[in-house]
C-alpha cells in the first residue's frame, strides 16, 4: 500500500459485500505470519470490516497484487523442525514527560528474522526499573505463548523460547515466587 494512502470511512462511497470483504482480510491475516511486510497495510484495511467501502476493497486488492509479484518473498522456516526463536525485552522508566509512565518494547527474532516486535505505554506507573521491566517481560511471555500457537499451522514445534532481559531485579522476581509476595503486582497474573 502507498504511504500516501489515507483510507477513511468514506461514507459516501458505494458499499460492498462485507461478507467477501472479511474473507480477504482474514486470509491476508493469515498469510502475514510469514509475510510481515504487509502487516501494516492488512492491519489498516482490518478496521472497515464492519462497512467497507469501494476504496478499501480497492487497497485489499492491491494488496493481493502485491503478494502475486513478490511471492519470492516471505520467511523461510523449515517444516517440522524447531526454528531458534528469542524474545528480547526492554523498558523506559517513565519514559512518557507527560505521565511519567514506561514504555515497553518487545522484539521476537525466529532465526535470524525479526517476525514480531510492539511498544506500549504501560498502564501502571511504575516507581522502579524493576517494576517497568517485569511488567515487559510478562508483555513478552505473551507474545511467545502466542508465536508458539501461530506456528502450529505450519507444522513447527517450538520448544522453550528463552525471554531475554538486561535487568536482574526483574529476573530475580521472575526466578523466585517468594519475592512475588513482597511486590504490589499480582502474583497469578504471572506465576512461576
Amino acid at each position: 500500500m502507498s504511504s500516501e494512502t489515507k483510507l477513511t470511512q468514506d461514507k459516501d462511497k458505494e458499499s460492498v459485500d462485507n461478507i467477501k470483504y472479511r474473507g480477504m482480510i482474514g486470509s491476508l491475516l493469515y498469510l502475514t505470519a510469514s509475510r510481515s511486510d504487509i502487516m501494516f497495510s492488512v492491519c489498516l484495511c482490518a478496521h472497515f470490516q464492519e462497512d467497507p467501502k469501494t476504496s478499501h476493497l480497492e487497497s485489499v486488492k492491491r494488496i493481493f497484487r502485491y503478494i502475486k509479484g513478490t511471492t519470492h518473498l516471505g520467511l523461510w522456516y523449515l517444516k517440522g523442525t524447531g526454528v531458534e526463536t528469542i524474545v528480547y525485552i526492554d523498558s523506559d522508566h517513565a519514559g512518557d514527560y507527560v505521565d511519567r509512565k514506561s514504555t515497553s518494547g518487545v522484539y521476537s527474532f525466529m532465526g535470524c528474522c525479526l517476525t514480531s516486535w510492539f511498544s506500549k505505554k504501560q498502564t501502571a506507573l511504575a516507581i522502579f526499573t524493576t517494576k517497568s521491566k517485569y511488567v515487559s517481560a510478562g508483555n513478552a511471555c505473551q507474545q511467545a505463548l502466542w508465536m508458539k500457537q501461530a506456528v502450529v499451522d505450519y507444522d513447527i514445534k517450538l520448544s522453550d523460547i528463552p525471554v531475554l532481559c538486561d535487568n536482574k531485579g526483574a529476573i530475580d522476581l521472575r526466578k523466585n515466587p517468594v519475592l512475588h509476595s513482597r511486590t504490589k503486582r499480582n502474583p497469578t497474573l504471572f506465576p512461576p
